[in-house]
């Protein structure tokens, strides 16, 4: 077993189980994954939940599937030399924000959805930063300051709930390996939870500083069941130390 799985198993066991209400459940009392995905007042899928990344797979290249990414050629250099330097300047490894997506795929962490009519919000166990997508109808602003998660606006498209977010600094990675970004970045996320158990994005990169065009992947992510968020404080090397039992 890996460093990053025995971090994973580790801390996956230090949860304090507990069952919640509203939870459908089988004869034996465990949660029903595969039941229909719980509707709001207004008919809405409901997003509400603790979610992570269940296998880490995007963790180190959202574009694990195959994804030809259409780099310019500065950021092709950049991302080059991170992965043969086995991205050793991260953020996170200086305790600095995880950005997006990137703050969603630490498989050990997770991430709690709180919708409400105004405003749905986006808290991170990981080092305790959030994101509000604001749903009262208000639109993004021509110019914000820069931050490392971005200014979010949310809208439903059917099914999908779509945010857009600019007002990204260009400070964070879109993921661990290192795919870069520059402030001109506008991520545009659809979210879909097709039964209890599942949440689905996908995610488009906008950044023609970057990239050449406009490119998506998916990623899904799981239902983290009857647990709730714990504190988590970033001591940088302390944590690796700790993590593996060193």
């Amino acid at each position: 077993m890996n460093a990053l799985a025995t971090a994973i198993a580790i801390l996956l066991t230090q949860w304090v189980n507990v069952p919640l209400p509203n939870t459908p459940r089988t004869p034996d009392g465990k949660p029903n994954l595969t039941a229909p995905a719980p509707k709001t007042r207004d008919g809405k899928p409901d997003l509400s939940g603790l979610w992570r990344n269940p296998d880490g797979k995007y963790l180190d290249n959202i574009a694990a599937d195959g994804i030809d990414v259409p780099f310019q050629p500065w950021a092709a250099a950049l991302y080059k030399d991170r992965q043969e330097t086995f991205s050793k300047d991260r953020p996170s490894g200086r305790c600095l924000p995880h950005g997006v997506p990137d703050a969603m795929l630490v498989p050990a962490t997770p991430f709690k959805i709180i919708q409400t009519p105004g405003v749905t919000l986006i808290l991170f166990e990981n080092q305790g930063h959030y994101r509000q997508i604001f749903t009262d109808g208000r639109g993004l602003p021509k110019e914000t300051q820069p931050t490392w998660l971005g200014y979010s606006t949310g809208r439903w498209d059917g099914d999908a709930f779509v945010i857009d977010t600019v007002g990204f600094n260009d400070q964070t990675w879109l993921d661990d390996g290192g795919h870069p970004h520059s402030d001109a970045f506008h991520a545009m996320e659809r979210f879909r939870r097709p039964d209890f158990g599942r949440l689905d994005l996908e995610l488009t990169i906008d950044d023609a500083k970057t990239y050449t065009k406009p490119w998506k992947t998916t990623i899904h992510f799981a239902l983290f069941p009857d647990n709730e968020l714990m504190e988590s404080v970033c001591e940088n090397e302390l944590d690796a130390k700790r993590l593996v039992g060193k």
